[in-house]
């Protein structure tokens, strides 16, 4: 079962690399970082926190809203698969198979943000791979 949460870990953590990408578009990185946060805590804590302490909250478009919200949501859910994958089952097993992550990422950029592959990430994607096979196996 951890390898099910682990692979869902990856997964989420992958696509809130991708919607961030997204969502902060023409958006102050630290501003981009506390909306995605508040997100994350609003899942993690059941809270919302609001404050007026962002000068630039007004001038956020509704896409970057969206993204910025869509990407905390994975966020939160990478973070509780990852602890429940840790909690049931070997770290040394979980860690890689989490990191997986990067590849996910990496496919995901080409396919939903058309960005190239170049000969080193592919044969990074390959390694990672590998290399988590050998870990896991």
């Amino acid at each position: 079962m951890w390898l099910w949460f682990a692979l869902g870990s990856a997964v989420f953590a992958a696509l809130t690399s991708i919607l961030a990408k997204v969502g902060i578009e023409g958006v102050n990185s630290h501003l981009a970082t506390a909306i995605r946060t508040m997100v994350v805590v609003a899942m993690a804590w059941g809270m919302v926190f609001l404050t007026n302490a962002q000068g630039g909250l007004k001038e956020i478009g509704q896409k970057s809203w969206i993204f910025l919200i869509l990407s905390g949501l994975a966020t939160g859910a990478s973070w509780l698969c990852y602890y429940k994958a840790l909690q049931v089952g070997e770290v040394t097993k979980v860690v890689p198979i989490d990191k997986l992550s990067v590849v996910i990422t990496l496919v995901l950029g080409a396919v939903l943000l058309h960005e190239q592959f170049t000969v080193k990430s592919v044969i990074g994607c390959v390694l990672i791979g590998a290399g988590t096979l050998v870990m896991v196996l």
